[in-house]
């Protein structure tokens, strides 16, 4: 079969065309925003924090985590225990804690600040957690060269690793659970200082509180009349011997 010029140029024309349009790029999109952190998946790429992704899926403290994280503005440091942690703890430890104290055990492990391994050394102590306050949930951070210790007055232990760290947030690995005194050991509250002693009312002052006790006259008749019977008996026993020395006479 046989194609005429024509035919044959725009066959041509129409091939040229297709390959031109295959071999243009395709313009740049613009970049997106970068991906938010997501607690889940650090924990989970890192391996052997089931046990605490766990926890952090049944408390919903992990989805905090992951909103608070979505500010710009917010920092977070977690201590994140392995899987060999929690089970080191004594049977049935999770299980014996109620809704409310597995969210403050989980709180107990976060410190609202980034903290790099380094900045360890310049802390302050107690360490302000995401869990109610120092006295019940204290938290003691010091540096032994490059070791960082924590305790919480139950529990010692050392950071084993870093598993993750952008400047926002940081997950350090510990090899025991971090268990609080709030929980675990409650501790009587401090007592609660005492109220101020009442002010003195201001009295006016009566006779009796400037004129002194009140002298007797009753006393002094009593005992001029004792003086006064006295020396009638010594005249009397005077008379009588005056009597009777006249008698003798």
């Amino acid at each position: 079969m046989l194609i005429n010029t024509p035919s044959l140029v725009l066959i041509l024309l129409l091939i040229f065309i297709t390959k031109s349009s295959a071999q243009t790029a395709a313009p740049a999109l613009p970049p997106g925003p970068p991906p938010s952190t997501d607690i889940y998946k650090i924990l989970t790429k890192a391996g052997q924090f089931t046990v605490l992704i766990r926890l952090l899926k049944s408390t919903q403290v992990g989805n905090q985590i992951n909103n608070q994280l979505g500010s710009t503005n917010s920092e977070l440091t977690m201590f994140a225990p392995s899987d060999s942690a929690f089970s080191n703890l004594k049977t049935g430890t999770l299980n014996g804690l109620t809704d409310q104290q597995k969210v403050q055990l989980l709180q107990f492990h976060l410190v609202p600040s980034f903290i790099s391994i380094t900045n360890f050394q310049t802390m302050s102590n107690p360490v302000q957690t995401q869990a109610s306050d120092t006295y019940e949930y204290p938290l003691n951070i010091t540096t032994s060269g490059s070791q960082v210790n924590i305790t919480t007055g139950i529990v010692n232990t050392t950071i084993s690793g870093t598993v993750y760290s952008d400047n926002q947030l940081a997950v350090y690995q510990v090899d025991k659970v971090l268990q609080p005194l709030g929980i675990f050991a409650p501790r009587p509250l401090p007592p609660a200082p005492a109220p101020a002693p009442p002010k003195a009312s201001k009295k006016k002052a009566t006779d009796a509180d400037t004129t002194g006790p009140a002298t007797s006259d009753d006393s002094s008749d009593a005992i001029g009349g004792s003086n006064g019977g006295l020396g009638k008996v010594v005249l009397s026993l005077s008379m009588s011997m005056f009597v009777a020395a006249i008698f003798k006479l």
